[in-house]
Order: structure tokens, then C-alpha cells, then sequence
């Protein structure tokens, strides 16, 4: 398989490892973390936008974030994105900062949200594999119309396997190390 078709491939599965640790990073654990956010918009000036693009998210402590808008009449909206967001998270504010404080997780709500991780994870692998499967299909095309030989066909579904099986075993580390950091205590 030449360089620049085994280097696209590559490429497009890297991108399903990035979107697999941004999804990761957007579940939630019970620790504060920024990207908690990510998924939740204002509606601000007529417009919806991201939360980071209307005020600044830190993680002053463990287990608390705090949002300061760039604009003090955006606090309530923010509030309000947050409230009706999936995360179930309450946020409280003083007028000017929005403090979130975020609880301990109950045993079953760490099971619903590992659950919600491999079925990321599944999905993500999912992805992989028609990555994959387009990119053999492109090489059967080739051999038919005589482009390349049939051992450069075998040649490269293997090279296409392998990339495939280191990638989708990165998603299964990731899986992992999400798994052990939401049950973590």
C-alpha cells in the first residue's frame, strides 16, 4: 500500500482516538474538570455558544468549578444552560462567579456512567472498523482493475489490520483508564 493512502488511514483513525478522548473527557467523574462543560451552550446575544466562549471555566479545587463570565448579565443564562444540561449539576451564583460544586457519586450512578463509556468506546471502535473496511474495499477495487497485484492486496488488508487492531486497543486503554477513574472513589 503506498505511503500517503496508508498515511490517510492512519490519520482518520487518529481522529476517532482525539474524538474518543474528548467524549471521555466530557463524562463525568467525581472530580471537577472543565471539559465537564464542554457539551453545554448559551444562549447569549441572540446566539447559542459554547461556555468557553462566553466566559472562563477554572478548577480552583478537587471537587469545584468555577465559571467567570466575560459578561456579568450572562449569569443567569449560564445558569440556566447548566440546569437544563444532562449533567445534573447545580450551580450557584453570587452575581458575578458561578460556583459548581461537584458531589460524590452514588455506586449506581458510577455503573450507568461506565455503561455510558463503552458504549462510547463501542462506538469509537465501530468507526475504526469502517475506516477500515473502506479502506480494503478501495484496495479490492484496485486489484479488480488490475492497479495492483493480489499480494499487494494481501499485503495490504494486513497492513490494514494491524493499524486497525493498535487503534482500536488505544479505544480499549482509554476505556480503561476511564473505567478505573470513574470508579475510583
Amino acid at each position: 500500500m503506498p505511503d500517503d493512502e496508508h498515511s490517510k488511514i492512519e490519520e482518520k483513525m487518529k481522529d476517532v482516538v482525539e474524538s474518543t478522548r474528548k467524549e471521555f473527557a466530557s463524562i463525568r467523574t467525581g472530580r471537577a474538570n472543565p471539559a465537564l462543560l464542554d457539551r453545554v451552550n448559551v444562549e447569549a446575544y441572540g446566539d447559542i455558544y459554547p461556555i468557553n466562549q462566553v466566559a472562563s471555566v477554572s478548577v480552583p479545587e478537587p471537587r469545584l468549578l468555577v465559571i467567570q463570565p466575560w459578561d456579568r448579565k450572562l449569569v443567569p443564562d449560564i445558569e440556566r444552560a447548566i440546569l437544563k444540561s444532562d449533567l445534573a449539576l447545580t450551580p450557584m451564583s453570587d452575581g458575578s462567579l458561578i460556583r459548581i460544586s461537584i458531589p460524590t457519586l452514588t455506586e449506581e450512578r458510577r455503573r450507568d456512567l461506565v455503561r455510558g463509556a463503552r458504549k462510547v468506546a463501542e462506538e469509537m471502535r465501530i468507526r475504526v472498523r469502517n475506516i477500515r473496511r473502506e479502506a480494503i474495499d478501495i484496495l479490492r477495487e484496485k486489484e479488480k482493475n488490475k492497479e495492483i497485484t493480489e499480494d499487494d492486496l494481501r499485503r495490504g488488508q494486513d497492513d490494514i489490520q494491524k493499524l486497525t487492531d493498535a487503534y482500536v486497543a488505544e479505544v480499549d486503554s482509554l476505556l480503561e483508564a476511564k473505567e478505573s477513574e470513574i470508579m475510583e472513589f
